[in-house]
């Protein structure tokens, strides 16, 4: 079985593949039957969740460094990072918050304000950006890392909406290395996207990608310094001064006024200091306790700034390697990955998409998914499931589990098409094109499956699944090579399938 389905889309639906598709995962990840029901409870007696700091608290002593390096050796890890294997917008959200009543602990890793994650409880809604979805569980710790491009504004947005439906927001944690978005940033960010017409990217205008160039221009300004009024004060100035320059040089637009900005922003760093502390010391020294950690990653594997559609990307690594550099956590020390695979496929913004519809099948899929942007509102391209990139995105996150989402949505087609190959110039590629423009000219390779024409909303185990959806779910496995973990059946929390139960 190749990588891309060149060899995968001569793999035959008969028992015999099923079983090899079932037997690649471990025991504990095959198929179970009456298992898919499996109940997950909330986490109990939590540990309560360590001050801020600054770094200037007392080295362990050598008794205590001895007492931690034994406990590490006998205390089994349990951390799971969550990521998206298509170009975002899968259904992230709901299978972190799932997932988040096991996890003590719920960490954003990367990206920033540019996510949009919607979590849906007892038929309310709620529209997360930068918060941690595990926000909606009392007790849990929700930290944002250092590889997070930090928006005070839109995280206090966030508190203050939470806080007033009664959210409880004594866990949440932010790190002192996190760089801060600030307005020049989301400014510089539309207008600058704008001004390459027709080879524009289509950013969300958060400011994300030009934080993160000013981080590495090493002239960004960190949540250390942003809380520290005289540092931040000076750095502040300095860089307003370069980018009032270039505001009024390339894009003829007036200056941002310094005073303004800075007394703003001095307000939030009051808010927020509460809230900083080195999450780094943090979250390791929560692994060696033994606490369930779930790593939230935003925006998706083709959306990756190395591994995705470039230059149609995010500007960070929302995959499974992200977590070691965003978060300060050693890959080591990473349990287990789950890919998050919506039933269909969608995109926001320019690039190549394979299996994009520009028909009323499109039109149906987005009518019936409701696929509008969380961030943006903008109406989201469509089209049939691309297994090529699910497995792609398996192969360099080395994803353990796949969480199918939405498979609700095709619940009144007719017909329902997967993608298992690709064609070039009439031959069949072994890989993922990294060329656009190859990318763009490739011939999808369609296998075609009859649909199940039934609501499959209430239906809480796998078996009772009607054959036809069991059929495209198994073939999703067969040509990805990813062990079936999880089923979404609808919006909601308990709309759900479990059918893996070592996630933690």
């Amino acid at each position: 079985m190749r990588l891309c389905g060149i060899a995968l889309g001569k793999i035959s639906r008969g028992s015999e593949a099923r079983q090899r598709v079932l037997r690649c995962a471990p025991q504990s990840a095959r198929l179970r039957r009456g298992r898919a029901d499996l109940s997950i409870g909330g986490p109990t007696g939590a540990a309560p969740l360590p001050k801020p700091h600054g770094g200037g608290q007392a080295p362990p002593s050598k008794t205590e460094r001895r007492a931690r390096a034994v406990k590490r050796r006998i205390t089994p890890m349990s951390t799971v990072v969550v990521t998206g294997t298509q170009w975002g917008d899968e259904g992230k959200g709901k299978i972190v918050d799932y997932l988040a009543q096991q996890a003590e602990t719920v960490v954003r890793y990367q990206g920033g304000s540019n996510a949009g994650h919607t979590v849906v409880v007892n038929d309310e809604a709620y529209k997360l950006r930068l918060m941690p979805s595990g926000i909606l569980f009392k007790g849990s710790h929700c930290i944002v890392g250092n590889g997070v491009a930090f928006d005070p504004k839109v995280m206090l947005e966030e508190m203050d909406s939470l806080a007033a439906r009664g959210i409880d927001l004594s866990g949440i944690r932010i790190s002192n290395r996190a760089h801060v978005v600030l307005p020049y940033h989301c400014l510089m960010d539309g207008i600058g996207d704008e001004a390459r017409g027709k080879n524009k990217v289509g950013t969300t205008h958060r400011g994300i990608g030009p934080c993160y160039m000013d981080r590495d221009n090493r002239i960004g300004i960190r949540v250390c310094d942003f809380i520290d009024k005289e540092e931040f004060a000076r750095r502040l100035k300095e860089n307003l001064a370069i980018k009032n320059k270039e505001l009024r040089l390339l894009y003829d637009h007036e200056p941002l006024d310094y005073d303004a900005m800075l007394a703003e922003y001095n307000g939030y760093a009051d808010r927020l200091r509460p809230y900083v502390c080195d999450t780094i010391a943090l979250l390791n020294e929560e692994i060696a306790q033994g606490r369930k950690i779930l790593f939230e990653g935003a925006q998706a594997t083709m959306l990756d700034i190395d591994y995705g559609t470039y230059p149609y990307v995010t500007a960070s690594h929302p995959i499974s390697g992200g977590v070691a550099v965003g978060a300060g956590v050693a890959p080591k020390k990473i349990d287990k990955v789950v890919g998050i695979v919506k039933a269909y496929c969608t995109r926001v913004g320019e690039g190549p998409f394979p299996t994009e519809q520009l028909n009323a099948i499109g039109d149906k899929i987005r009518e019936e998914g409701h696929e509008y942007g969380v961030v943006t509102g903008r109406p989201r391209r469509t089209g049939w499931l691309d297994a090529c990139i699910v497995r792609y995105a398996g192969l360099i996150s080395g994803i353990d589990y796949m969480a199918v989402t939405r498979l609700d949505i095709l619940d009144s087609f007719d017909e329902i098409k997967m993608c298992t190959g690709y064609k070039y110039q009439g031959k069949l590629l072994n890989e993922i094109p990294a060329s656009l423009k190859v990318l763009a000219e490739v011939e999808p390779v369609y296998e075609t499956f009859e649909g199940w024409k039934t609501d499959i909303t209430k239906v809480r185990k796998y078996e009772d699944l009607p054959a036809n959806a069991k059929k495209y779910l198994e073939r999703m496995a067969e040509v990805t090579g990813i062990a079936l973990g999880i089923v979404s059946v609808g919006p909601n929390r308990d709309e759900t399938i479990v059918i893996a139960d070592d996630i933690f």
